[in-house]
């Protein structure tokens, strides 16, 4: 039962040790199980590291070999190719040192029981080798031979042999020297098979930070640690939406009118729209959204907020360009009435007939009914620019009749303005005598030169 408990004290200082320290690195962790044998031939004088020492290293005749799990250790990673490790082990023991002959001496069955700790340092992390990996080791430990313990200390060489990232060989030698007299100075060599596992989980997400490409954030590992915030299916680092749930052939961004543009995007979110329009509908096809749309149903101009162009006065002359909008005119005339040669005529044949007092300017009262029919017909042609122009016959001086017939011209100018009729639309012009349209010979020839006429501006 004693032996037992030793053994079982071995285990929990294992079990213990593998539970001190927190993880830290890739696969810190190795755990170890197998077979030891105990060879009680160090020295052959009895005399620590004498030439003898390791004279029958390898004379398996005196080793005592337990061929089951009599081995089991646990090590842990602790930086720059150092690592500490506590095993267990037992064995029986048949063979003790040796005779005066050099044979190995026979004992009866003693038990043997060990607990050890090393700090072993990885010559093959050092130089880089990835499958084969030596070791050197040194530490302490207690061993009991039939109940009788002493503690020793211990030198290890190693080696383990990978075959994948985590499973290997492990074969081991170490020297145990003995501080007290009743406990022999022994070598103990073991091989197992070890195992290398954990590693550091800096976000918790259950994931070590060697497999995760988000070690700093909590993740899933459909994405390898990486998180989806809006578990949509697409992790963050891809989703242009990462806190809102959408759709992969957007980029995780949603659409909720369904129009294939993201709402980011999508100016009009709530109603199906044209991405030409960013988003927003034109049910009339005529490039204006129907929010700015003035017509959304018919079809117009930006220019006219998405209505059609009107004409008014039906003229074919659309109001946009039309320059009489409401009155009916001519697509040569911009839309504006045209002045026909007939209406030149009777704007003439009027203006024709505007008296003056004798000699003068003075525009007599009897000729203001006609002057109205003559504004009326200006008025009607509202755009279109006219010429006063003064005429006298030949009587008298001629620099006499240049001035009259400016300053009558001018008179007759100065009274349509006064009417309503828009100054920039009207110049007025003298030419005195030079203009005659009769003869000047007899009394009704000058009578019909003297005369005011009101010419279109071509």
């Amino acid at each position: 039962m004693k032996n037992l408990s030793r053994l079982l004290f071995a285990m929990l200082l294992v079990l213990v040790c593998s539970n001190a320290n927190a993880q830290d690195k890739d696969n810190p962790w190795l755990i170890n199980i197998g077979t030891n044998a105990v060879d009680a031939y160090p020295s052959g004088d009895g005399a620590p590291f004498s030439e003898t020492i390791f004279s029958k290293y390898v004379d398996v005749d005196n080793w005592n070999i337990l061929p089951s799990l009599s081995t089991i250790s646990v090590s842990k990673y602790i930086g720059d190719g150092f690592s500490f490790g506590v095993t267990g082990s037992l064995n029986k023991i048949e063979n003790w040192g040796e005779d005066a002959n050099g044979d190995a001496l026979s004992v009866d069955d003693l038990s043997y029981y060990a607990a050890d700790g090393t700090i072993k340092y990885s010559i093959g992390e050092a130089l880089d080798w990835k499958t084969l990996e030596p070791y050197l080791g040194v530490g302490g430990g207690y061993t009991w031979i039939d109940e009788v313990g002493a503690g020793t200390l211990n030198g290890t060489l190693g080696l383990n042999l990978w075959f994948n990232e985590n499973i290997g060989l492990t074969v081991q030698s170490s020297y145990k020297h003995a501080f007290e007299d009743y406990l022999d100075t022994h070598f103990q060599h073991s091989i197992g098979i070890s195992i290398k596992f954990g590693g550091s989980d800096t976000d918790g997400d259950g994931i070590y930070d060697k497999n995760d490409a988000c070690p700093d954030v909590a993740g899933l590992e459909a994405f390898n640690g990486c998180p989806d915030t809006d578990n949509d299916g697409i992790e963050d680092s891809k989703d242009s939406c990462p806190n809102e749930a959408g759709l992969a052939e957007l980029n995780g961004c949603p659409d909720s009118d369904g129009d294939g543009i993201a709402d980011k995007d999508d100016k009009c979110p709530t109603v199906a729209g044209l991405k030409a329009l960013a988003g927003c509908p034109d049910a009339d096809g005529d490039g204006v959204t129907d929010a700015q749309d003035k017509c959304p149903n018919t079809a117009g101009p930006a220019a006219n907020n998405g209505c059609p162009w009107p004409d008014t006065d039906g003229d074919g002359v659309l109001d946009k360009d039309d320059k009489c909008p409401d009155v009916v005119g001519s697509v040569a005339n911009n839309g504006c009435p045209e002045v026909t040669e007939e209406v030149q005529k009777t704007l003439n044949e009027y203006a024709k007939t505007i008296l003056f007092d004798t000699g003068r300017s003075t525009i007599k009262t009897q000729s203001e009914s006609v002057l109205k029919d003559i504004i009326s017909i200006l008025n009607e042609y509202s755009t279109a620019t006219f010429t006063v122009e003064g005429h006298t016959d030949s009587s008298g001086r001629a620099t006499t009749n240049q001035k009259l017939s400016e300053s009558r011209a001018n008179a007759v100018k100065d009274y349509l303005v006064s009417h309503g009729i828009d100054t920039s639309r009207l110049s007025a012009v003298g030419y005195g005598e030079d203009k005659p349209i009769d003869s000047n010979k007899t009394r009704k020839g000058r009578a019909n030169n003297r005369r005011v006429e009101i010419n279109l501006v071509k």
